[in-house]
């Protein structure tokens, strides 16, 4: 892995990169789509293609459920197996430890899982999951931490953080010594976590960039905590994160979220909102969000955002998408999926084109601005 810092914006902290991985050069900042068991939700790696993304993201505890490593393995790992030759990065299971809260067991050793499929039981080791995302083949690997809920309490998100720091020795250790399967390497990231104490986050990004990994995740920022909450974090983290590294701010967020991360020196992002909310009717675009199941749409044969060069806005109007949800018609779901997923793709490549430029703090205020002001429930 390589990372190039070309520019950093004169009136924030946004910066512009390039992201050299073994499948193909990523530039940030960049939104990255999520495929959690392999796909991502309604779209197809050709349409992620022609609207460029650039990297996207697999899940390793339900890929190790549902196919498992057997399966990837003899597929020749997770690219060829999906047919996405781009660079993938794979989660380690860390926000399972938050999502599946009472269905897992925490100890020093790891993590026993309760599978939410059939009930069995499996165990998640630093070590066995840097094995797992060896059989994955990933380009980029995630260590293993414990993602806390927002409102737990000093005390149990010390010694939380202790605990991520010492898997994450463990994750380091166990790769340096097992090799990739299939030909190209693979990079392993950190997750700083610390909730929203000041002095607890600034420990777990001072001790991990200590220890001096290929890359560094904001981690546990996206489970609750106000907005406001999460750029102060950032804000903490950014001046004790290695300018030289990638950042990458997991789980966010909204257009609003992004952009605001952007300024404070974030360089990657992940969300399931933009397929999510596509599948539920619920569209963006360059003038606010707009909810496509309402019959104010019923008659208007506009596209979804006039002058947006993608796909949905070129051949399909607000009338044809709106139908297409009323009768239940899958390609509704494709259709708006792609639509917010290339509107957010978008959204990073204008902010990286701004940062070059030097105007991305002005640009960003405009844009949100107009944005916001658009916005429809």
């Amino acid at each position: 892995m390589k990372f190039t810092l070309h520019a950093t914006d004169p009136h924030s902290a946004a910066r512009a990169g390039t992201l050299e991985l073994a499948h193909g050069i990523v530039q940030t900042p960049i939104f990255m789509p999520v495929g959690t068991r392999a796909s991502v939700k309604a779209v197809t790696p050709r349409e992620l293609t022609e609207m460029n993304a650039q990297i996207i993201l697999g899940n390793t505890y339900h890929l190790y459920l549902r196919p498992g490593t057997e399966v990837l393995y003899k597929a020749g790992g997770l690219h060829k197996f999906m047919n996405w030759m781009r660079p993938l990065l794979t989660d380690s299971g860390g926000y399972q430890v938050f999502s599946l809260s009472g269905l897992r067991e925490m100890s020093e050793a790891g993590v026993m899982f309760k599978s939410h499929l059939d009930g069995s039981r499996h165990h998640f080791t630093p070590e066995n999951v840097i094995e797992t995302e060896r059989f994955i083949g990933a380009d980029v690997m995630m260590v293993l931490d414990e993602c806390p809920p927002h409102d737990a309490g000093e005390d149990y998100i010390r010694n939380s953080n202790e605990l991520t720091l010492r898997w994450a020795a463990r994750c380091q250790a166990h790769a340096a010594k097992t090799p990739a399967h299939y030909g190209h390497a693979q990079t392993l990231f950190a997750i700083t976590q610390g909730g929203t104490f000041e002095h607890l986050r600034s420990e777990s990004t001072k001790r991990l960039a200590e220890m001096d990994f290929e890359g560094y995740a904001i981690g546990g920022l996206a489970v609750g905590e106000p907005a406001e909450a999460m750029y102060r974090m950032l804000e903490v983290s950014h001046p004790l994160l290695p300018a030289t590294k990638p950042r990458y701010l997991m789980g966010v967020g909204t257009p609003e979220n992004i952009l605001n991360a952007i300024e404070r020196g974030v360089d990657m992002f992940d969300c399931v909102m933009p397929t999510r909310e596509g599948r539920n009717g619920r569209v963006y675009t360059r003038h606010g969000k707009m909810n496509l199941r309402s019959a104010v749409y019923a008659q208007d044969f506009r596209s979804v955002d006039e002058g947006f060069e993608n796909y949905v806005c070129q051949n399909f109007s607000r009338a044809y998408l709106r139908h297409l949800f009323n009768v239940d018609e899958i390609l509704a779901l494709q259709l708006a999926s792609q639509q917010n997923l290339s509107f957010y793709l978008w959204l990073t490549q204008n902010a990286r084109e701004h940062i070059l430029a030097g105007d991305f703090k002005t640009w960003k205020e405009e844009f949100l601005a107009g944005y916001n002001k658009g916005e429809s429930a």
